[in-house]
């Protein structure tokens, strides 16, 4: 695409991501590699539920700027370390999913094999430890799971998502919301069913050939376990969640029932006495 298509491209993404509640007020960011190499990037402290053209920035990969008013988002430094460490993306979206960061909050992974279309598009969706945001080291500890994995998670943060362009980036970021929604729901019920590990596998090496990926993990398509982490291996949880699995099978959550407390003898005597004047009142009244 040229300037002006990613242009209305992304404002176009940038309303979506809002709309569909993936972020709020001045949160997130989203950038795109220009045919020139320089990037398209947000400017700091703008909605993107209102973005317009005006609040776009261009910036050279070092992070100068050299076009727009503002000042580029305060997340620049991570979506740089993008570029750098991934010649084959060509747009990077930050937000901040609801479900996916209670996940974290949590400490509950994502990483594991548990929606077929997920392990075929996207593998697992890994956790990076809290770093603080903005800074420079928050894209540094970011960088070795940037080489391996499209969607990310930022311990309390949120995400970052990549891909070869904006769309797909996009898309990224909705399948991972998705994602934590459906497994947040199977909690809810009483546990998560992991697919089996052979099957795990097939999926994964089916789609890093069908739809490829990071180029790491492209490269392990036809290894013997593709790049699944060894939670998608072990089968702790497939067909009988366990504590070791993603959630341990427990009780429906939805309704909460507490036991009675116990009587004591005053309770038990005012109870019998309640009972005789109410039996004495419906015989009086005929019943």
């Amino acid at each position: 695409m040229n300037e002006p298509q990613l242009r209305s491209q992304m404002l176009r993404i940038a309303h979506l991501i809002y709309d569909r509640g993936l972020l709020v007020a001045m949160d997130g960011n989203l950038s795109a590699l220009l045919p020139s190499g320089h990037v398209l990037c947000t400017r700091a402290s703008c909605h993107k539920g209102f973005l317009t053209d005006e609040d776009l920035i261009v910036v050279d990969r070092s992070g100068r700027m050299l076009r727009g008013t503002g000042r580029p988002t305060s997340e620049l430094k991570m979506h740089l370390a993008c570029y750098d460490e991934r010649p084959d993306i060509r747009a990077v979206v930050h937000a901040h999913p609801p479900i996916s960061v209670a996940f974290t909050i949590a400490n509950v992974s994502m990483a594991r094999c548990v929606l077929p279309e997920v392990v075929l598009t996207l593998g697992t969706i890994p956790t990076v430890d809290y770093e603080t945001t903005g800074t420079l080291a928050l894209a540094d500890k970011i960088r070795p799971f940037i080489r391996d994995h499209d969607a990310i998670l930022m311990d309390r943060h949120g995400a970052v998502c990549l891909g070869p362009s904006l769309l797909q980036a996009f898309c990224n970021l909705e399948t991972m919301e998705h994602t934590a929604k459906i497994t947040k729901t199977a909690r809810d019920l009483g546990g998560v069913k992991e697919l089996p590990p052979d099957e795990a596998v097939k999926l994964r090496s089916l789609g890093l050939k069908r739809y490829g990926g990071p180029p790491s993990a492209v490269a392990k398509a036809d290894d013997p376990g593709a790049d699944l982490p060894d939670s998608c291996q072990s089968c702790s949880g497939c067909a009988n969640p366990t504590p070791s699995g993603i959630a341990p099978k427990m009780p429906l959550r939805m309704a909460r029932v507490v036991a009675a407390p116990p009587r004591t003898v005053a309770g038990a005597l005012a109870g019998d006495v309640e009972d005789a004047v109410l039996a004495a009142v419906l015989e009086a009244l005929g019943r």
